[in-house]
């Protein structure tokens, strides 16, 4: 791509949208159950394979993400149970509220305990 000048402009701009594109996606799902933090790092990746910026912010994460590994190993075993029991605390709370704010699927058991 590199090679054919009068592509290299409009594929920097796709990869450039594809990834700010997966990258908003992984934010707004950050605080829902599933892979938000996994999703904005692979919206860094595609990001990555043209930006300069994208690579140095992709490094400092995989630094920041092995310091806090390292460290959280390195700690009792009752930090590390609280750290996954508060983990597990925010995201049980934000799904509720959520839940409670967009609504109950219809294909959930009536006996989920929500607000009302």
């Amino acid at each position: 791509m590199h090679a054919r000048r009068s592509l290299d402009a409009p594929y920097r701009a796709l990869v450039g949208l594809i990834g700010a594109l997966v990258v908003a996606f992984g934010i707004v799902t950050i605080p829902l159950p599933g892979p938000g933090w996994l999703t904005v790092i692979a919206g860094l990746f595609v990001l990555a394979t043209e930006f300069a910026w994208a690579e140095r912010l992709l490094e400092y994460t995989r630094r920041r993400v092995t310091q806090w590994t390292e460290w959280l190993g390195r700690q009792p075993v009752w930090v590390r149970v609280g750290v996954a029991v508060l983990t597990a605390a925010f995201v049980y709370g934000v799904l509720v509220v959520t839940l409670h704010v967009i609504g109950v699927p219809h294909w959930v058991p009536g006996w989920v305990p929500l607000w009302h």
